[in-house]
C-alpha cells in the first residue's frame, strides 16, 4: 500500500532514492522493485532492523539484485548524514507532522537532492486529521505523536521557500480515514473494540485482494476523504520556485 505515486515522482531505474522516515520500508521496497538504488533512513533503530530484514530477504530470494539496496541509516531528519546532491529522488512520507522544526527538515531534504531532482512529501490531510484530534487527545498528545495539522497551502509554501518548484498534489487512502476515526472514537489504545477490529479486517482484505471496485471507489473518494495529502516538488535554482509557479 503506497502513498506516493512513483510515476508522478518520475522514478527511473538506477536512480538514487532516499526514503526518509522509512519506517517499515514500504516505499523503499517498492522503489527497489522498480530498479532504483535505495537508501532507507529512520530515527527508529527498531523500524530499520525490520526494514533491513525484509530487504535482506528480497536479496536472498533473488527478487531484486544487490545493486538496488544502498543500505539503512539510523539518522536525524534535521541533520542528514549525506553530502549535498546525493540523491535523485527523495520520499518523505508521514514524517513532517512529527517534527517540530519541519522547515529545517525540508531544507535538509532539498540540500541532499541533486539539482533537477524531485521529492514527494506526504502528510495527513487537514480535515480528517482534525476529526482524529477532536475524538481522542492521545492520537496526537503522546511522545512521537503529531505536533501540527497541515493545510495544503502551508505545506506548499514551506516547500517553495526551501527551493522546490511544485509539481502537483493529490490525496490518498480514502478508506483509511474512517478507520482512524473509529480508533479515536473507541480510544487509540483500544484495538480490541469490535467495530475497529472489523474495519481493520476489511482494510486488510482490500490490500490483499486489491479489487477493482475498491480502486475505482477510492479514486473517486480520495479528493474528499483521502487520509493523506501528497505534494511533489522539483529542486530549482534559488529564487526560481515561486517565479516558476506564477509563470504557469
Amino acid at each position: 500500500m503506497l502513498t506516493v505515486d512513483f510515476d508522478r515522482l518520475g522514478l527511473a531505474r538506477g536512480e538514487r532514492l532516499l526514503d526518509l522516515g522509512a519506517g517499515g520500508g514500504r516505499h523503499a521496497f517498492a522503489a527497489m522493485r522498480r530498479g532504483a538504488r535505495v537508501t532507507a533512513l529512520d530515527y527508529s533503530a527498531a523500524d530499520l532492523k525490520d526494514a533491513c530484514a525484509v530487504a535482506g530477504a528480497m536479496l536472498d530470494t533473488g527478487e531484486v539484485g544487490p545493486e538496488v539496496w544502498a543500505g539503512a541509516v539510523n539518522g536525524d531528519a534535521l541533520d542528514l548524514p549525506f553530502p549535498d546532491g546525493s540523491f535523485d529522488r527523495v520520499v518523505v512520507s508521514e514524517v513532517l507532522e512529527h517534527i517540530w522544526d519541519d522547515e529545517r527538515a525540508i531544507v535538509e531534504v532539498v540540500r541532499v537532492l541533486r539539482p533537477g531532482g524531485r521529492v514527494a512529501v506526504t502528510v495527513p490531510t487537514s480535515w480528517p486529521e482534525r476529526v482524529c484530534w477532536s475524538l481522542d487527545h492521545r492520537y496526537h498528545d503522546t511522545p512521537g505523536g503529531h505536533v501540527r495539522i497541515y493545510r495544503r497551502r502551508e505545506l506548499e509554501s514551506k516547500l517553495e521557500r526551501a527551493g522546490l518548484f511544485l509539481r502537483g498534489s493529490h490525496h490518498a487512502h480514502a478508506f483509511h480515514s474512517p478507520y482512524w476515526w473509529l480508533k479515536c472514537a473507541y480510544g487509540v489504545d483500544n484495538a480490541d473494540a469490535a467495530p475497529v477490529r472489523r474495519y481493520h479486517d476489511f482494510l486488510c482484505g482490500l490490500i490483499e485482494r486489491d479489487p477493482r471496485w475498491a480502486r475505482v471507489a477510492e479514486r473517486v473518494l480520495n479528493p474528499v476523504l483521502g487520509k493523506s495529502l501528497v505534494v511533489y516538488g522539483e529542486k530549482v535554482p534559488p529564487g526560481m520556485a515561486r517565479w516558476g509557479k506564477r509563470s504557469l
